[in-house]
């Protein structure tokens, strides 16, 4: 038996790597893809010298062919608002490009942040870290080490948090290297993955992902990056079962986006679609005014309206915290719904 699950995880993993390997980079082939003529886009296109278009091929096939504004779309297809510039809008709006080790940060007293790998499967237009020097904090184990030894000195770091990039993006072999290592630090307790990787390439939750962390040490948990329910298909909830059996708890944060989900209605379907699935509404985040992005920002006082209408609707137990992220404070922001 142990053979058959070996088998079975080497050919999830290589899976998904094909899929990794095989993203739509070009959007006129994205476009193509979707039965939407590209030559009134051409404009647009100029923006992928900005930030690279990368969308895996499970993603696409979950949009709506024709539909120029189909939500899954909007959040990779680049435009050519990306160049403007926007007063108050950063390129590091959240103050992360001084780390305390490489690949480190430490914002929160109890927590860190370690950059586990550099790239991700897919580029969302809207990221807060589209500008981030990953060139400077590329992972290896060499850094790694660097970023464990500082974790070894500062007795109040009791959770690691995995981001990237996507973490998901390092193999689980390097994957169960580091959380061994993790493990042997015995002030640890928690470990978080930050993960978008399986919500476009579901394979990426393989048996030995699984294994790694339900029988972890460390209290394990994953948290997803889902913004429509329209991502949420029977892949990727076939995918997640084995770590809902495994009882690794799975939370999902979102941001909020303009032409995406920057309503009521569309917010309380994902909501009762996570929950379905077993992945609980954790986070409901304000756009981070990064620059090149500013055409996907939503008003406070819209976001307050649109959660407000949420909560006429849902179960508590189903809304997720609308916050902000600011530089420099030592926890997320609620926003004030009043």
């Amino acid at each position: 038996m142990p053979q058959i699950i070996t088998q079975i995880s080497e050919q999830l993993h290589t899976s998904w790597q094909k899929e990794l390997a095989n993203v739509v980079t070009d959007p006129k082939t994205l476009l193509e893809m979707l039965d939407i003529a590209p030559q009134a886009y051409q404009d647009h296109f100029k923006a992928r010298k900005l930030f690279p278009v990368r969308v895996p091929r499970p993603f696409i096939k979950r949009m709506k062919k024709g539909d120029i504004n189909d939500p899954l779309l909007t959040q990779v297809m680049p435009l050519r608002d990306e160049f403007d510039l926007s007063d108050g809008y950063l390129t590091d709006p959240l103050q992360e490009h001084d780390t305390v080790a490489e690949g480190l940060l430490h914002k929160y007293r109890h927590r860190v942040l370690m950059i586990v790998k550099a790239g991700c499967a897919v580029n969302c237009r809207y990221c807060f870290r589209r500008h981030f020097p990953y060139a400077d904090n590329s992972p290896n184990k060499a850094r790694w080490q660097q970023a464990l030894d500082y974790i070894a000195g500062h007795k109040e770091i009791s959770e690691v948090i995995f981001s990237g990039g996507d973490p998901l993006m390092a193999s689980d072999e390097h994957l169960a290297w580091l959380i061994e290592r993790i493990e042997a630090i015995p002030h640890v307790k928690r470990l978080r993955l930050h993960s978008r990787l399986p919500v476009v390439i579901p394979q990426r939750i393989t048996p030995m992902l699984v294994n790694l962390l339900s029988n972890s040490r460390l209290k394990a948990t994953i948290v997803f990056h889902i913004n429509h329910a329209n991502e949420v298909d029977e892949t990727f909830i076939s995918a997640v079962e084995p770590l809902r059996a495994a009882r690794v708890p799975l939370f999902n944060q979102s941001v909020l986006l303009k032409g995406v989900n920057d309503n009521s209605q569309v917010l309380c379907r994902l909501s009762e679609v996570l929950f379905d699935n077993g992945i609980q509404p954790y986070y409901l985040h304000m756009f981070d005014p990064v620059q090149g992005a500013a055409h996907f920002d939503v008003k406070e006082e819209d976001a307050v309206k649109i959660v407000n209408e949420m909560l006429a609707v849902l179960p508590g137990f189903l809304m997720p915290k609308l916050v902000r992220e600011i530089a420099g404070e030592a926890n997320k922001t609620p926003i004030n719904l009043t």
